[in-house]
């Protein structure tokens, strides 16, 4: 059994920091589950293009307010607490955060290695090498 708490994770190199968010990975690939789980900070008033274009990934948001919009249709979608969000098809869009903070609850399949960040396609390598922005 592994039991951690967020604050132990946030204390650590567990937590990533960018421009328009910040996620601290509680669960990852190392940890042998099969996904990776982070708890993710959006922060209010950004725009970030995203396309997981090796991941798949569920989102459930617990606090605050965004936007997703699917660039392909330009079909857009409010997010509030109690919305989940799954990007079955690799779909490339756009995540807005609102008038506050929003945190979510994210899970990856296949699970992230830790210091993961969006390259300049909107993408997470699947090498934990590979970390370039």
């Amino acid at each position: 059994m592994i039991v951690r708490t967020l604050k132990e994770c946030e204390e650590t190199g567990r937590r990533v920091v960018a421009d328009n968010w910040e996620s601290t990975r509680l669960s990852l690939a190392d940890d042998g589950m099969g996904f990776s789980f982070h708890i993710t900070t959006i922060y209010a008033g950004t725009e970030t293009e995203i396309c997981y274009a090796n991941h798949f990934e569920t989102v459930y948001c617990i606090s605050g307010n965004g936007e997703v919009e699917t660039i392909e249709d330009g079909k857009k979608y409010k997010i509030v607490p109690g919305t989940v969000y799954i990007l079955n098809k690799h779909d490339r869009h756009y995540l807005r955060g609102g008038s506050e903070d929003m945190v979510v609850a994210c899970a990856f399949n296949p699970p992230l290695n830790g210091r993961e960040t969006h390259d300049k396609n909107g993408v997470y390598p699947l090498d934990a090498d590979a970390l370039a922005s």
